[in-house]
């Protein structure tokens, strides 16, 4: 039995029942027609009919009416309950067996692969399940390939770069010098900060980036960040300022990340607005706290803009390999944000500068007191 497929089940069982079926109605027709119809003769003998001479051959007629009613009953039935058994457990195996094979091609590398809708109710659910599936690991494995096409494409240069300046140092064509090994260091901490931030993105993105959320007041470290990024300013850069209120409500999310996502923004803020200004920004909203870092730099084409967030994107204009960025800031910057409950949104006008700002919810118990407040 437990080598028989769902089929060959799935028509037994239907078997089972109709056979069932059929010996409990043969059998309780078999034991209590005869007596019914007993009694119906002895009421019809009641009202005055003389049934005595003719009984017992009413009887047999009966039961040999019953016995071929009963055959033929059998025989119609069970033939039409075997063909629909047959067909029912065909219908329902169909889908199966398709989702069976779209699976093997599935696994072989056919990632377009999809179920197709049923009329079944509980088997077309499976198959939306599956193709959910199917298009998310279909999105993995090309984020994958995408992976490591960028990660070779920005691994060439400054390994171009380390393998020429030692080559040239082996065979004499370049004297060493203090501004050589300067940029030797430089190509390999370039490196260093490119492996980082992709270990840290694989995480972000796979979700087994540690996010402790906790209520907090964001305000300090708005402050904070503004003072700490002032004091490396030079007078001919960019000015920074803080721009919100005081009291903040509190909001629940993870302090370290919101410091990561905050140092990126406005570090990119600053190394592309040569002259203005660098204005940090916060306000709430019933649910939301909203934090802005606006800038007067480069700005970004219109249609650049929708891609800012992915990984290693750089626009000509604004985003040149040599900045000192990697790439994929803004791409890990994305991933936490999302991790906290929030969306980050990017504007930005060619020449005149760019904001990127993004949400945090707001802590239960402040956004109750905001609530009442604004009764």
């Amino acid at each position: 039995m437990n080598k028989l497929n769902l089929s060959t089940r799935l028509f037994l069982s239907h078997m089972i029942v109709m056979i069932v079926g059929i010996s409990t109605l043969l059998a309780i027709g078999k034991i209590y027609s005869p007596q019914l119809f007993l009694v119906h003769l002895e009421k019809l003998q009641g009202y005055g009919f003389n049934l005595v001479y003719v009984k017992r051959q009413l009887v047999e007629g009966f039961d040999s009416a019953w016995s071929r009613g009963a055959f033929w009953s059998v025989i119609v039935g069970g033939t039409t309950a075997i063909a629909l058994s047959y067909w029912v457990s065909k219908r329902i195996m169909q889908p199966l067996i398709q989702m069976e094979r779209v699976t093997r091609r599935f696994s072989a590398g056919h990632l377009e692969e999809r179920v197709p809708t049923n009329e079944i109710p509980e088997l077309n659910r499976l198959a939306q399940s599956f193709n959910r599936m199917a298009k998310d690991l279909e999105g993995v494995e090309q984020r994958r390939r995408e992976l490591v096409g960028d990660l070779t494409h920005e691994l060439r240069t400054p390994l171009t770069v380390l393998e020429g300046y030692l080559e040239g140092l082996g065979d004499g064509t370049i004297d060493p010098s203090v501004d050589i090994y300067q940029r030797l260091a430089k190509e390999t901490t370039r490196l260093r900060n490119l492996v980082n931030d992709l270990q840290e993105l694989s995480k972000a993105e796979a979700g087994y980036l540690p996010i402790n959320l906790q209520s907090f007041n964001l305000y300090p470290l708005l402050s904070s960040l503004v003072q700490k990024f002032s004091d490396q300013l030079l007078d001919d850069n960019p000015s920074l300022t803080l721009d919100c209120p005081q009291n903040l409500p509190l909001v629940l999310a993870d302090p370290e990340r919101v410091e990561q996502v905050l140092v990126n923004l406005i570090g990119n803020a600053l190394r592309y607005t040569l002259q203005g200004r660098v204005t940090l920004r916060a306000w709430s909203t019933t649910t939301q706290l909203w934090v802005a870092v606006e800038d007067t730099g480069q700005g970004i084409a219109p249609e650049e803009l929708p891609h800012v967030f992915e990984r290693f994107w750089r626009s000509d204009r604004s985003r040149d390999r040599h900045s000192g960025g990697t790439g994929i800031g803004l791409a890990i910057s994305q991933r936490l944000v999302e991790l906290q409950n929030g969306v980050i949104q990017a504007e930005s006008e060619l020449g005149k500068g760019s904001t990127f700002q993004f949400s945090l919810p707001i802590a239960p118990q402040s956004s109750f007191i905001a609530a009442i407040a604004k009764r």
